[in-house]
């Protein structure tokens, strides 16, 4: 689902090669998650660092459920990464670009007609898969009901607790409609949900799978990444032990979401995962093993105006160390990684409350922990 531009160093951050160096040393993990988990509004907490696809540290802290209950999550649980999919469906696309079944510059009009048809994208005749990909579109997003005057998302336009209503993915682009575009098609970055819905779409008019189906045949599978799927029919939970989030109701009372709307997050952010899973899937697309270069570069070339995210972090420890993640009500999730795609570090914790600055703080400090120890 997706705030999910909340937390998210977005695809357009400059990679290298493989480096030489062994990977530095780790800290604790277990230590950085207790930590983690006694910022307020954290109910529970579960990470995993790798170095060349090894687990070198799992840990998990705080409860399953508010208020201390439910006993402990297992470190290997899995949970929502949010808008981490969105990366995953853009090497889909591209996957398809390399085997000619469709172009970088290919307009929105021609491979979706439905928007055209139904008049549910405004100036589809421009757009471009490229443009979609790198959130330049100008297309409004379905997820923020309207923007707060400092430029963050205003309240979501869905209710975050109807667990049962099953919206097809044209509906949440109709939702966008009314809204004014962001930019000129091409002319800036804004980040919009609605983007990778519409390249969901795309995926499966052009190769007749359902995208659930099309992500693991060419993702999931290969990279091993067992524990891994997409959710699309709500009311459909995350599946084995895992942590349950909360979100306040218009009364102020917390409620738990932790089935959400599997209906709503689909190729914008409806993937569930593990620590696991998502570091092997961050260190095959990092080190280029997924894309050829020139389709790499379409999603990791700086854009001349990148957002600062949430949660944004630079090592104490002379590392580069990028990251990316996502959110919806509930949860936060933050993948960590280095610029040469031998380590990793990926954290969800589950919340209760809206504000995300002090959990995402927070999880800089377990990333600073973990891939920068104290010596």
């Amino acid at each position: 689902m997706a705030g999910m531009a909340v937390g998210v160093t977005m695809l357009m951050t400059a990679h290298s090669g493989p480096a030489t160096a062994a990977p530095a040393r780790t800290g604790n993990v277990q230590k950085a998650m207790e930590e983690l988990a006694r910022t307020p509004g954290v109910v529970g907490a579960v990470g995993g660092a790798y170095a060349d696809g090894r687990p070198i540290g799992l840990g998990s802290a705080g409860s399953r459920l508010l208020d201390g209950r439910g006993g402990k999550i297992p470190a290997n649980a899995r949970f929502r990464i949010g808008s981490q999919t969105k990366e995953m469906v853009a090497t889909v696309v591209l996957q398809l670009v390399a085997e000619g079944k469709l172009g970088v510059d290919d307009k929105l009009a021609g491979l979706l007609p439905a928007v055209v048809e139904n008049d549910l994208v405004a100036r589809a005749d421009e757009v471009t898969v490229r443009q979609m990909l790198r959130h330049t579109s100008g297309i409004p997003d379905w997820y923020a009901d309207k923007p707060n005057p400092d430029g963050t998302e205003g309240e979501i336009s869905f209710d975050p607790f109807d667990f049962t209503t099953h919206y097809q993915p044209l509906d949440l682009v109709k939702w966008s409609r009314a809204r004014p575009r962001t930019g000129e098609p091409g002319e800036k970055f804004s980040y919009s949900n609605t983007n990778y819905t519409l390249l969901g779409l795309i995926i499966e008019r052009l190769t007749g799978h359902d995208l659930a189906t099309e992500m693991h045949t060419r993702l999931f599978g290969p990279l091993g990444m067992t524990k891994t799927y997409l959710a699309v029919k709500p009311p459909e939970g995350i599946e084995g032990p895992h942590g349950h989030g909360y979100y306040p109701d218009a009364d102020g009372r917390l409620r738990d979401v932790d089935r959400l709307n599997s209906s709503i997050g689909g190729a914008a952010g409806g993937v569930i995962s593990t620590a696991h899973d998502v570091s092997a899937f961050k260190r095959a697309f990092t080190q280029g093993k997924l894309l050829p270069p020139e389709l790499q570069r379409v999603l990791t070339d700086r854009l001349p105006n990148p957002p600062r995210p949430l949660g944004e972090h630079r090592s104490q420890c002379g590392d580069d160390i990028y990251v990316t993640g996502g959110t919806a009500p509930g949860f936060l999730a933050m993948t960590f990684y280095s610029e040469d795609g031998r380590r990793q570090l990926s954290i969800s914790a589950t919340l209760s409350v809206k504000d995300l600055t002090e959990p995402g703080e927070a999880m800089g400090r377990a990333m600073q922990a973990v891939f920068c120890p104290a010596s």
